[in-house]
This record gives C-alpha cells, sequence and structure tokens, in this order.
C-alpha cells in the first residue's frame, strides 16, 4: 500500500501553496476537517542576541479529529504525507511573523532564493511519541531549538527564539496528532527547517527567511532495524574540516556525504563511518549519526571540537551512561581503538541507538559480540526508549508532554 496516499483516506489533496498564503483562499479545503482551537498564553522572552529577530508565538493549535489507517507493523523510514505543516517567515525588519499552520503541500520559492544558490539552510530533527493511555510526548525540543539557534549564528541566519520554535512544535504535532504512531510502533519524525528564502544574486546573506515544520510518522531508520548494522571506514572522502560548519546542522552537511555512501550501500554497507580530514586516523561520526565505542566497560566517543555534530541523543546517552555509573569519555578516539573494540553503537535522533555488527577498514573486516546486541548498548538503549515513550519515570526533566 502507498502509505503517503492510500493512508489518507478520503482527505482530499491540498492545494499548492503559492508563497505566502492566508488561511482564507484555503477555506473549501480547510472547512472539511473538523477542527478544534486550543487557546495557547502568550509568553514574555528576550531574544537570544545571536538570532538577532524577534518571534512572535503563534497563539492557536489546530488537531484533526480522523484516525489514520496505516499498517504501523512495517514502518519504514520514509516520507509519508501528513495534514499540516508550520510556516512563518522573517523579513528585512528582522521580525518573524506569527506562523501558521497550513495545509501541507509544495511552497513557492524564487530561483534566487539564498537556499538554492548558496545552500544558506539549516534543518533539526526530534521525534514525538505516543504513550499507553494514548497521550503525547517530545523529547528535549528545547535542545533541537538552541543548537537551530547556534547554528544560524554560524550560517548568518536569524532564528526563532527557544520559545517558538517549541510552541511551533507543539502546533505542528497536535495538528498531526492522529499521525502519531501506537506506542512500540514507531514515532512522529518532525523536522524544522530554515531557509534563507528570500531572492539574492551575489554572495550575501539572503533578505528573507522561512521557517517550516513537516512530520511524518517513521519506524526505524536502517533496514537492519535492531539488527545490529555494517559499517566501512571511508579512507577517500572527508565529511567536515577544522573551521568549516561540520559543527552545525547545515543542510551542505548532508548533501556531500551521499556519494561515499552510495558506494558504501553499493557494496552492502549499512553506511559510512568518517576520519578527521588532519590525521587521518580519529573518528568523527557516521553520515548521519555519532559514533560510540566500549572497552573494559567504558565508553568512549569523539570529542566535540567543531567538526562533528553535537547530537542531542549523544548528549542524552552520555548523561543516561553517566547516572548508570558509567564512565564516558570525550576525547580523541583512533581507528585502532576502534577495531580493538568491545562493542561499538551509533546514536541519533533518526537511529537512536543502532548497535554495530561489523567495522571493515582498508579491507579487514572486525566484527563484534557475534553479530549480536552488545550488553552496554542494549542497556542504555532500553533506558533512553524507555524514557521517550514514557514507559519509565522520567526522572531527568526531559519530556514534554502536549495537553490535548
Amino acid at each position: 500500500m502507498d502509505r503517503g496516499l492510500a493512508s489518507r483516506g478520503a482527505l482530499p489533496t491540498a492545494p499548492p501553496l503559492a508563497g505566502w498564503l492566508t488561511r482564507h483562499s484555503l477555506l473549501p479545503w480547510w472547512h472539511k476537517i473538523q477542527n478544534h482551537i486550543y487557546p495557547v498564553p502568550s509568553l514574555s522572552y528576550k531574544a537570544p542576541s545571536v538570532a538577532k529577530c524577534h518571534a512572535s508565538l503563534a497563539t492557536n493549535y489546530t488537531e484533526t479529529s480522523e484516525v489514520v489507517d496505516l499498517d504501523w507493523e512495517n514502518l519504514g523510514f520514509g516520507l509519508v504525507d501528513t495534514d499540516f505543516m508550520y510556516v512563518a517567515k522573517c523579513g528585512p525588519d528582522g521580525n518573524f511573523s506569527k506562523g501558521e499552520v497550513l495545509p501541507f503541500g509544495p511552497i513557492a520559492v524564487s530561483p534566487s532564493a539564498g537556499v538554492l544558490n548558496y545552500g544558506q539552510g539549516l534543518f533539526e530533527g526530534l521525534k514525538a511519541y505516543r504513550k499507553t493511555d494514548g497521550s503525547i510526548l517530545l523529547f528535549r525540543p528545547e535542545e533541537n531549538a538552541s543548537r537551530m539557534i547556534t547554528g544560524a549564528g554560524r550560517m548568518c541566519m536569524p532564528a526563532p527564539t527557544v520559545e517558538q520554535f517549541v510552541d511551533a512544535v507543539k502546533q505542528t504535532v497536535l495538528a498531526n496528532k492522529r499521525w502519531v504512531p501506537p506506542t512500540g510502533k514507531g514515532s512522529l519524525y518532525i523536522r524544522p527547517l530554515l531557509m534563507g528564502s528570500g531572492a539574492v544574486l551575489g554572495l550575501a546573506p539572503a533578505p528573507e527567511y522561512t521557517f517550516i515544520i513537516f512530520v511524518s510518522p517513521v519506524g526505524n531508520y536502517f533496514k537492519e532495524g535492531l539488527s545490529p548494522i555494517n559499517l566501512i571506514v571511508e579512507d577517500k572522502f572527508h565529511r567536515a574540516s577544522p573551521g568549516g560548519t561540520g559543527g552545525v546542522k547545515t543542510i551542505g552537511n548532508y548533501a556531500s556525504v551521499l556519494k561515499a555512501q552510495k558506494i558504501a550501500k553499493g557494496k552492502g554497507y549499512s553506511d559510512v563511518l568518517y576520519l578527521d580530514v588532519v590525521h587521518d586516523k580519529y573518528l568523527e561520526e557516521v553520515s548521519s549519526c555519532n559514533i560510540f565505542v566500549v572497552k573494559d566497560n567504558v565508553i568512549s566517543t569523539p570529542a566535540i571540537k567543531g567538526t562533528i555534530l553535537p547530537g542531542i541523543t549523544r548528549k542524552s546517552i552520555i548523561e543516561v551512561a553517566q547516572s548508570k555509573g558509567f564512565k564516558v569519555e570525550e576525547r580523541l578516539v583512533s581507528v585502532d581503538e576502534l577495531l580493538n573494540a568491545d562493542e561499538v553503537f551509533c546514536t541519533g535522533t533518526a537511529v537512536v541507538v543502532s548497535p554495530v555488527g561489523s567495522i571493515t577498514y582498508l579491507g579487514k573486516r572486525v566484527e563484534y559480540g557475534n553479530q549480536g546486541v552488545g550488553v552496554v548498548s542494549q542497556q542504555l538503549s532500553k533506558s533512553l526508549t524507555g524514557l521517550q515513550m514514557g514507559l519509565v519515570e522520567d526522572c531527568m526533566g526531559w519530556t514534554v508532554r502536549l495537553n490535548q
């Protein structure tokens, strides 16, 4: 079944969005969905200096009451068109408009937009989970907001404040709450996107920016599911360099890994592990996730020094591990240590915790734990997912429950 189409049942197709539409132009379609409006109290705040923008908060949540008919048991990691998206704009005056929840669909962008010509764009990724009682949880959304602000500063872009970012995420999830998978069947992946949408010709920051959030229900990121993945250490290409943008979630970082990833997958590997560009022997990260090695019950991971993305799942795993008494080291980790590790695993929003079954480097293949899930990664995965899905008490204060 085509989940992006057939699962929408009798819902009509959302019309294309020709630029910044008003809600009035969407009324014929809009009224076909039963909506409930929830007032949200205004928040007082001071915009961080790095953002250089004042963002107003939206004041309504919109939700739909239909139930989605999806094959939750076979939900992969791919785009499923949902009902709504969030859109806000920031003009030359440096002020974000009050965002709107609009029907999900195409947007109109000038061919000379900064994001298309000069790659001036950032994105984030986080998830919403459904508890057994039907309520919905977000996991550390303020961390994503802070990371976007940091990235925006590096890319000469304004950014929503933490308050507007979190408020917008809440609105988008509630508007699409019927797409949040049942407990244990997946999650609702949330994709905030900040881009230079204003027209430019010469190399310069765009005069206008658009902040969008869309969502999609997802299952496991790797086709192996929870089974160990097989990585190859890249010895020709590099992901980032000192002084570059490897430490922020800018869109260009991901386009640059596609070639090596495509070659690796063509050879049967799950993904690529990159080394540093200076010494060509220290671990950096996998294409879209951080790497951890375990030796004699000590957990080590490459330190964040500007070329590695400060993953929120990475940060959470470190804190969970430390709370359980593990020694965690953030430092330079050599490829030799990797090959001699007792256990290896990856972390990321999409993969959560993914055990590594084998590493191949310069033709040499090393397997871990007889291709089984390691004891440490299994323990940390269970603890973290238990928190994310509300299966255990959140003693860390990381989850945000949405009022429905």
